[in-house]
């Protein structure tokens, strides 16, 4: 490389190579770390990693913001916002131990069954939230919506194997209501081939309103159920909220509350 004569040529060639590396990051703060590195005597070594380190931060940064918006969250729900004093029976060190998504790797699945109202939806999103920060690809429907997907590929010659090929680019699938609209025939063989698909190979996190005992009455078929429940259970943890419907208690104590500033 030729001698660089100037700080113009200096900065130049920086931003170039910048470009070309695709890394705008370094583009950016090479200057400001510079004038840092000089001022606190860092090393060359040192500077070269607080560069790096900035670059593989907002690469990062980027790629989950990336993440979350394709998964299509209906809203944005983490588990930091998620109370667990409203469900004394879940235990902390679970909820910890999925919070790290390393049941994702091992493809285990997560089911969450309870009353409506309980907080499963929110655990779904804050479980799912999680694993788009740790870099896995997720994607998010209800029930209704993952059986629409899997019919409209299903009338196309050989679409619903394609559709389920790329779905395993999806290292969690989340699907939220199971259980409030039962299904046909038709649609529950396509949620099972669509659980059959993902046995072993990636995770699903489902939430449901009903019991296993009760899945017969959401796939008319208690056969089907049992052979789903199945493979569902084989590699997963599976969790029980209860309690009363935080919609409704934010109701009360909001009544209560307007009750006793009246008085």
């Amino acid at each position: 490389m030729n001698q660089l004569s100037s700080d113009e040529n200096i900065t130049a060639t920086l931003a170039h190579l910048a470009k070309a590396l695709k890394t705008p990051t370094i583009g950016r703060v090479w200057q400001q770390l510079g004038d840092t590195a000089r001022d606190q005597g860092w090393s060359h070594e040192q500077y070269l990693a607080a560069v790096l380190q900035r670059q593989v931060a907002d690469r990062e940064a980027n790629g989950t913001t990336m993440r979350m918006n394709s998964a299509r969250f209906p809203a944005r729900k983490t588990l930091e916002d998620f109370n667990p004093d409203y469900q004394p029976n879940l235990r902390r060190d679970v909820l910890a131990h999925l919070a790290t998504t390393n049941f994702i790797p091992t493809a285990d699945n997560v089911i969450l069954l309870g009353p409506p109202g309980v907080g499963k939806t929110h655990l779904a999103i804050g479980l799912g939230i999680k694993a788009c920060q740790s870099g896995y690809p997720v994607l998010f429907d209800t029930a209704a919506g993952w059986v629409t997907r899997l019919s409209e590929a299903h009338q196309h010659h050989g679409g619903l194997d394609k559709e389920l090929k790329r779905l395993r680019r999806y290292k969690l699938l989340v699907i939220d209501e199971l259980g409030y609209i039962p299904f046909d025939a038709d649609a529950a063989n396509l949620f099972f081939q669509l659980v059959a698909s993902r046995y072993e190979q990636g995770s699903l996190l489902i939430t449901s309103n009903l019991a296993f005992s009760r899945w017969g009455e959401i796939f008319t078929d208690d056969v089907v159920a049992a052979a789903m429940i199945d493979r569902l259970v084989h590699h997963a943890e599976v969790i029980s909220l209860d309690g009363d419907s935080y919609r409704t208690r934010t109701r009360r104590e909001l009544l209560k509350s307007k009750t006793t500033n009246q008085e």
